[in-house]
C-alpha cells in the first residue's frame, strides 16, 4: 500500500496555476515534516518545498520561491502545493514525501514517498 497519494497534476499553459494535494493512506503523518520534490526527464530528483510538522516553518527552492506555496491542514491530507506563474521549466513529476527527522532538503532523508503526479507546462 502506497502511504502517500498525490493528485492535482495536469497540463497547463505558462503563467497558469495548479494545486497539488497529497493524501495519506493507511497511516497519519501529523508528526512528520512534509516535502515536495520533482524530477524532470533525464534529471535528478530535486527539492521543491517543505513544511515542518507544526506548519510553522516552510522552506523553498530558490527556483520556486515567490511562486509556490506549501501548506498543510490535517492528518488525512498532510500537504498541499499551490503553484502559480508556472513556467515550462517546472515540467516534471512531482512527489510528496514525509520526513520523521533530518534535512528537509535531502530526498534521501525522507521516510515515505508517493508515486508522483505529472505536471506539464506548455509555452
Amino acid at each position: 500500500q502506497v502511504p502517500l497519494v498525490e493528485s492535482g497534476g495536469g497540463l497547463v499553459q505558462a503563467g497558469g496555476s495548479l494545486r497539488l494535494s497529497c493524501a495519506a493512506s493507511g497511516r497519519t503523518f501529523s508528526s512528520y515534516a512534509m516535502g515536495w520534490f520533482r524530477q524532470a526527464p533525464g534529471k535528478e530528483r530535486e527539492f521543491v518545498a517543505a513544511i515542518s510538522w507544526s506548519g510553522g516553518n516552510t522552506y523553498y527552492a530558490d527556483s520556486v520561491k515567490g511562486r509556490f506555496t506549501i501548506s498543510r491542514d490535517s492528518a488525512k491530507n498532510p500537504v498541499y502545493l499551490q503553484m502559480n506563474s508556472l513556467k515550462p521549466e517546472d515540467t516534471a513529476v512531482y512527489y510528496c514525501a514525509a520526513l520523521r527527522s533530518g534535512n528537509y532538503y535531502l530526498a534521501t532523508e525522507y521516510d515515505y514517498w508517493g508515486q508522483g503526479t505529472q505536471v506539464t507546462v506548455s509555452s
